[in-house]
């Protein structure tokens, strides 16, 4: 029987319309092999949202979000809308949709894959096998903890404050979702906070120490943020994987992310509770300056499919198959410039993508 998902794109701005074409296409050879059908809405976020409706993201958006199964999203932002005001800028439409679907929980993964590792800035022995997933905290913390604002004191001067706090179910939620995750992987959760600095730190260990105690298949170690960046750069295949606050995630996933050798690989998804659909983007930007060139990397968003495939739709079959059509594609040379490298194939988005329809095929 044909298992059918409802999915929204969000194609964005810069590159974001070339890049989710490929997936969508991709998505679709797929369906045919497993018995699969997708049916997508096309929905405004970001400054195309700006552009035709004054709103980084319209309520339209984010209904049609609300009910699908999963939403699919490039790529938001770029010059042309960088002097906006704060509460008018693509970014913000970004926060008020994760907020407006419960995304809670960023999973980041960081795989150096064999056929790109020549392009990390370290040396290959130290990455060569690293596969790390960050699970970042996503909608609390200092980015959304009150107050906040710029303050005048008595005195006249300006003060800038923000305050990270998290409650307890804020953090069990997100520890919850660390331990599953590392079930699935190799059984190695690392904590990662300031605890021996911030309050919040504290009971954020506190509370991952505990909730330890109902997955005894999972080992669970702890470092401060300041030691856990140093690792990453000087051993990081002794990570699988991380759960951490919004700062130190935002922070430490980016750095993750750079072992790779190129952002324009990696795929993210954003997770809320039960029944609540994904998010699913790639983790690079919109990258205006290459827009409608055809010479955008469409494989961190075929990724991102992926992972709708797998996290969202429970379609690992799906999943593996495009992965292993990712690999393929690396295998047999196919670059486009922001990967490429001596002796191997320069090709555009489009003709990337073609690459991939025929190895699926």
């Amino acid at each position: 029987m044909t298992k059918q998902h409802r999915i929204t794109l969000l194609p964005g701005d810069g590159i974001g319309p070339e890049i989710i074409a490929v997936a969508v296409e991709v998505l679709d050879a797929i369906a045919s092999k497993h018995d699969l059908k997708f049916t997508f809405t096309e929905a405004l976020i970001g400054g195309a949202a700006i552009d035709e409706t004054g709103e980084p993201l319209p309520e339209e958006t984010l209904t049609a979000c609300r009910h699908s199964d999963a939403v699919l999203l490039a790529a938001i932002g770029g010059y042309k809308w960088d002097n906006l005001p704060r509460q008018q800028r693509p970014e913000t439409g970004l926060l008020a949709m994760r907020a407006g679907l419960g995304l809670f929980a960023n999973l980041r993964p960081a795989t150096v894959l064999p056929q790109l590792i020549d392009a990390s800035s370290l040396k290959p022995e130290v990455v060569e096998g690293v596969d790390i997933m960050v699970v970042r905290e996503l909608t609390g913390g200092i980015y959304f903890g009150q107050p906040k604002g710029i303050f005048e004191t008595e005195t006249g001067e300006q003060r800038g404050v923000n305050t990270m706090a998290y409650s307890v179910s804020e953090i069990d939620r997100i520890a919850k979702v660390g331990f599953e995750t590392a079930q699935k992987r190799s059984g190695k959760l690392c904590s990662v906070d300031k605890a021996n600095v911030l309050d919040v730190s504290q009971l954020w260990r506190d509370r991952l120490t505990i909730m330890a105690q109902d997955y005894p298949d999972v080992e669970l170690s702890h470092l401060y943020v300041d030691n856990a960046a140093m690792q990453l750069v000087r051993a990081p295949k002794q990570f699988d994987t991380i759960v951490t606050g919004n700062l130190f995630g935002d922070i430490l996933s980016d750095a993750a992310a750079m072992l790779t050798g190129s952002i324009g690989m990696l795929p993210s998804a954003s997770l809320g509770s039960a029944g609540t659909p994904g998010v699913y983007e790639p983790v690079h930007g919109s990258a205006p300056d290459i827009a409608g060139q055809d010479k955008a990397n469409p494989l961190a968003q075929v990724l991102s499919a992926a992972m709708m495939l797998r996290y969202g739709l429970n379609e690992p079959d799906a999943a593996r198959e495009i992965e292993l059509a990712v690999h393929q594609v690396l295998d047999r040379g196919y670059r486009t410039g922001d990967i490429m490298s001596p002796g191997m194939k320069a090709v555009g988005c489009k003709e990337m993508g073609e690459v991939l329809l025929k190895l699926i095929d």
